[in-house]
């Protein structure tokens, strides 16, 4: 659990550095990745997100998002505009 903690905590940190909107995609909720609390009731290891980016910074806020999943083991499609 406590690499998951990590992971929530990096992703958060991360999104927090951009101004685009950014919103993850799972099952039916949308989660504001900026969010530690909205990202701990969600990220969980075994499944697919959809991140959402829209905003000025958003090709760079994709990418280093991304990073972030892939290092801690968590997948992420980035959703079509």
């Amino acid at each position: 659990m406590s690499s998951n903690n990590a992971a929530v905590v990096e992703i958060a940190q991360t999104a927090s550095k951009f101004t685009s909107s950014i919103v993850l995609h799972s099952d039916s909720k949308y989660i504001d990745v900026k969010s530690i609390l909205g990202l701990f009731t969600t990220l969980v290891g075994n499944k697919t997100y959809e991140l959402h980016v829209h905003g000025p910074d958003a090709d760079e806020a994709k990418r280093e998002i991304s990073e972030v999943f892939a290092k801690h083991g968590l997948t992420v499609v980035i959703a079509a505009e």
